[in-house]
């Protein structure tokens, strides 16, 4: 097992990494630009090093400075968490030359599931289903005739990146036309999916040993989405069958061995509400912000499981093994002013409060003396609750979120909570458009308050409220 593992990252990953590290008995090695030398992670780490100014692009990214810091404090290993280097191949490759291990996938790997177009071929000849797409479009003419071939409506993918950055949907040729005068062809590369226009997200964990033994952990719901970015997940979904769970989990095992995956992942889907069929995505080679759901209801802990893999030791579960207990829900909050178009709302933070209690996890790497910067992603904290039924879920959360008092800066709190009354999410009746065609509802409707007569009454009868068939 490694002695000491750098983190190269920031924010609440970083902090979750480096617990996970306290745990295991392992020394942790921060990394913070000139803006975060008083963050969280860089004070719970056992050694920090500061790779560089506020700007992201010349410290969270600078790998020469990471790489450096890595040896110079002797680390065995470097996790990369999510976003920054974490999908970055050429990185994994500087690591592993350097002498040190790299907790993810290869970078062949990572290669190879980055660039969309390509992982879709690694896909096609074991039979995985995916919806129609092209080739990489190189200019305007060739992207006009691709969707053509295709069927509108359409979707415009960056072939590598993630996210749900820089997509776009067009439903005839004048939508598209206009699209393609805005985004470069030649600066970046992108290709075309037929679009589903009623679907769900619908994403399962694989975690997968260096010897070839691969298992999933269930599925996670994300369809919860604003501009293809998500803002709430549960596990599991309340769309799929039993069938329909074992279907898209063997799906994500057979996707995982197509390309020969090791440590953990995200295998992708779309679920066609027309049909209910699963359409192949992408792979995502890394932890994703919304592991703790999985961990919630499995009672794996995700971060664990990627070092011991990395360190060389075999899965020591199979999947008879894996059992689902409850369900559990996340709410991201960001730094975002729902009520201004998601305007970002960086600044110092005046007063916190955070949430806590039974069945309620609540990860970030924020304290009320600290500021919320405007050079990096925008997300303060994740919620995650885990209840006895999806209903039960649902009320520990709208608790939670009562409890969270943050000033000082705008949040999306309010968003999440007029998001847990509407009786369209209460029923499960969602898809990916959900956001865009509630959003009317929800400015004009205040966020509801509890009393405290009401919490108390939900204290003795949690268990027996559904919202629907669990």
């Amino acid at each position: 097992m490694f002695k000491r593992i750098l983190i190269a990252n920031r924010g609440e990953i970083a902090v979750r990494i480096i617990r996970a590290c306290k745990e295991m008995d392992i020394e942790t090695v921060a990394i913070y630009s000139d803006a975060d030398a008083n963050a969280m992670h860089v004070q719970l780490a056992d050694l920090a090093y500061n790779v560089g100014p506020a700007d992201a692009s010349e410290s969270y990214l600078n790998m020469k400075a990471i790489l450096n810091a890595a040896i110079e404090s002797r680390a065995d290993a470097i996790h990369p968490g999510y976003g920054f280097l974490s999908e970055n191949a050429d990185f994994a490759d500087m690591v592993t030359r350097a002498g040190l291990t790299w907790i993810g996938p290869l970078a062949v790997t990572i290669r190879q599931v980055g660039d969309k177009d390509v992982a879709r071929a690694a896909m096609e000849p074991s039979g995985i289903p995916m919806s129609k797409g092209s080739d990489p479009l190189i200019d305007i003419e060739m992207a006009m005739e691709a969707a053509k071939d295709v069927g509108y409506p359409v979707i415009l993918k960056p072939v590598s990146g993630g996210g749900g950055k820089g997509m776009y949907v067009a439903h005839n040729s004048k939508e598209l036309h206009e699209i393609l005068q805005v985004v470069d062809l030649v600066k970046t590369k992108f290709y075309f999916e037929h679009y589903i226009e009623r679907s769900r997200h619908i994403e399962v964990q694989i975690v997968a040993d260096n010897y070839g033994s691969i298992i999933h952990l269930g599925e996670r719901e994300c369809s919860i989405q604003r501009r293809n970015q998500k803002l709430l997940e549960e596990s599991p979904s309340i769309a799929l069958t039993e069938a329909m769970r074992e279907e898209v989990g063997l799906l994500a095992v057979k996707a995982a061995k197509s390309v020969h995956y090791t440590n953990i992942g995200t295998v992708e889907f779309l679920l066609d509400l027309s049909n209910n069929k699963f359409y192949f995505m992408e792979i995502n080679p890394r932890v994703q912000v919304e592991h703790g759901i999985t961990e919630a209801v499995t009672g794996i802990d995700l971060v664990r499981t990627q070092i011991k893999i990395a360190a060389g030791e075999p899965l020591d579960i199979c999947q008879r093994d894996v059992h689902f207990h409850g369900h559990a829900i996340e709410c991201r909050i960001n730094a975002e002013d729902p009520n201004h178009n998601f305007m970002p709302s960086p600044g110092k933070i005046t007063k916190w409060h955070e949430p806590g209690g039974p069945r309620v996890r609540f990860d970030s790497g924020f304290t009320g003396d600290l500021s919320i910067e405007p050079y990096y992603d925008s997300l303060i904290a994740k919620v995650i609750t885990h209840g006895k039924t999806r209903g039960d879920a649902i009320k520990i959360m709208e608790r939670a979120l009562q409890e969270f008092q943050i000033e000082g800066v705008k949040t999306t709190i309010s968003l999440h909570q007029r998001i847990l009354e509407d009786d369209y999410y209460r029923t499960g009746n969602i898809d990916t458009q959900f956001v865009k065609n509630r959003l009317h509802v929800y400015e004009s409707m205040p966020p509801k308050k509890h009393s405290l007569k009401e919490l108390q009454k939900y204290a003795q009868e949690a268990d027996k409220m559904m919202y629907y068939l669990n």
